[in-house]
């Protein structure tokens, strides 16, 4: 193997210099032992043409990607095919993937190749997704018009090379609008977001029918697990292994080793090769690694898509439990200050918590009680001392086989005597039960714009759920010294959904509960209606509370 592009690669990875992940080093392994086992040849002469076109961009490639454009792109077995026609990139975000791909296509298309109408398909999940590395192109040929134009062609949506009549376009998640092409080449962009195979098996199919065809993913993680993606790092696992033979897919893979390696800034390089040619890119990972330390739910992608570590099923507490110490802090006098309230329940037999939620110059105070039905069942699994919080007033216990609904109602109706209560928010699907009781209290959920009550779906909670999250690690709520709060927040935890959103969970079902959280999070959809109403009056005691 005399290729300098390859050989020059394999000693990085060997000198580690900077840290590389065990992934490259077993890959390292993998391609010695081809060059050594088997009859390869690297076409230097076209790999000289491609790397020539490099002077049509703004960019060089750096060493891995040269290495990766010349394994994938150059090396042929005896029978003169490609020896590795797959590429699997897995790349920390910010590595220049997407320059790497429009660099390769952009090649691809030229008489370099030596095939005629060598026709390639971006795919993504999002138009502009696909579109990224065709505009990365696009740009190229519009920069250097006067002399691409005797070899191009192209517009928005196509960029057609005039000598092989090799076609680029992007395409999305349609899987409908695939069939019966006949690509040479199919390129995958962040292969993490599909769920199942259904496009990807509709764009492969056309491939095999032209010279040299070859197909390409990049991508960072995700968090979509036990997809396409996840199978991809089972399988190329199994060939760096030795486990598995590779069949043409060369799998290049840069993450950390393990999920402590967060900590340290040197083993960052393990996952993004290019880090080290960028010192803005180190600067912004630096910044972007704080906010994950505050908040590790709201910034998971650093770890999922800076480090390309799978983080599965994300859930994590609220916030921590200082936060919760510090929400402690004395109230200031609210009174005749503008409120949204919240109301939160599973069911009337169990616990009903409501409570008012005031902002104040970024500040939130949160006013609450809880009622407790006597007579259920699992009332025997809690530990929390009930008692004591009933005897502090934060809770009324309720001797009957249920909650009445006029209780919270009613209590919101003396609570309106002393604040001004701009609206309410409950479940979409609890607020049954107590809308009767909720009306004769002056409340409602009158569609047609007479109504002040906001039936909260999902969508509500996983809107607000960062600003949550940014309140806590501020230290910007404040509930007084109330431990039934302390203890239904720490009770909660944080969900991540497949597409990143946030949204709350009980820890434990049946002893733990998060009824006055929830009313919490009810009134926090809301308190955009009522930011800076409270703001321009600092009488009441309010200037005292900037002290803190």
């Amino acid at each position: 193997m005399n290729c300098e592009d390859i050989r020059a690669y394999l000693d990085m990875i060997a000198a580690e210099e900077y840290p590389v992940c065990r992934e490259q080093k077993l890959l390292r392994d993998h391609v010695k032992e081809a060059f050594q086992t088997e009859d390869l040849l690297v076409d230097e002469e076209q790999l000289e043409k491609y790397m020539n076109l490099q002077k049509y961009f703004s960019y060089e490639l750096f060493p891995w990607e040269k290495f990766l454009f010349t394994v994938h792109n150059c090396v042929y077995k005896a029978n003169g095919r490609l020896r590795w026609p797959d590429l699997f990139c897995m790349v920390g975000r910010g590595a220049g993937k997407n320059g790497y791909l429009a660099f390769e296509d952009f090649a691809l298309l030229t008489p370099v190749n030596g095939v005629e109408e060598y026709h390639i398909d971006i795919f993504a999940n999002s138009e502009d997704q696909a579109e990224t590395t065709f505009k990365d192109i696009y740009n190229v040929l519009e920069k250097h018009k006067q002399k691409l134009s005797r070899h191009f062609y192209w517009n928005k949506e196509i960029i057609r090379n005039l000598k092989t009549r090799s076609e680029l376009k992007f395409r999305t998640s349609n899987a409908k609008t695939k069939d019966g092409g006949r690509p040479g080449k199919v390129d995958f962009d962040e292969y993490h977001q599909y769920e199942n195979y259904k496009t990807i098996e509709v764009a492969e199919t056309g491939l095999g029918k032209k010279t040299f065809s070859r197909k390409t993913i990049i991508t960072t993680n995700g968090t979509i697990r036990d997809g396409p993606l996840d199978h991809m790092l089972e399988r190329a696992e199994g060939i760096l292994s030795g486990k598995l033979p590779d069949n043409g897919l060369f799998p290049f893979i840069c993450r950390l080793d393990r999920k402590e390696e967060v900590d340290d800034k040197r083993s960052w390089h393990k996952a993004n090769p290019s880090l080290r040619y960028f010192p803005e890119l180190q600067d912004r990972m630096a910044r972007e690694y704080e906010d994950y330390k505050l908040d590790k739910i709201g910034n998971s992608s650093f770890v999922t898509r800076r480090m390309n570590l799978s983080q599965g099923a994300a859930e994590a507490e609220v916030t921590e439990w200082k936060n919760l110490l510090a929400a402690s802090r004395e109230l200031p006098d609210l009174e005749g200050r503008t409120c949204m309230a919240g109301i939160d329940y599973a069911s009337t037999t169990d616990f009903v918590a409501a409570g008012l939620l005031f902002e104040v110059e970024d500040f939130w105070y949160w006013i609450t009680h809880t009622w407790v039905c006597r007579n259920q069942a699992s009332l025997s699994r809690i530990r929390f001392p009930l008692e004591e919080a009933a005897a502090k007033g934060l809770l009324t216990f309720v001797d009957q086989v249920e909650i009445p609904p006029e209780l919270p109602a009613l209590w919101l109706e003396e609570k309106a005597e002393k604040y001004s209560i701009a609206g309410l928010a409950i479940d979409k699907y609890r607020y049954t039960l107590l809308s009767k009781a909720l009306r004769y209290a002056g409340f409602n959920a009158d569609k047609s714009g007479a109504g002040n009550i906001k039936l909260v779906r999902p969508s509500d909670i996983m809107q607000i759920a960062p600003t949550i999250t940014s309140q806590f690690a501020n230290q910007r709520i404040i509930w007084e010294d109330n431990p039934l709060m302390r203890w239904y927040t720490n009770n909660a935890k944080q969900m991540m959904d497949s597409k990143g959103n946030i949204t709350y969970g009980k820890i434990e079902p049946k002893s733990r509960k998060t009824d006055g959280f929830m009313a919490l999070v009810m009134a926090a959809t809301r308190i955009g209606e009522i930011s800076g109403w409270n703001n321009d009056d600092q009488e009441n005691g309010f200037e005292e509370v900037y002290t803190f």
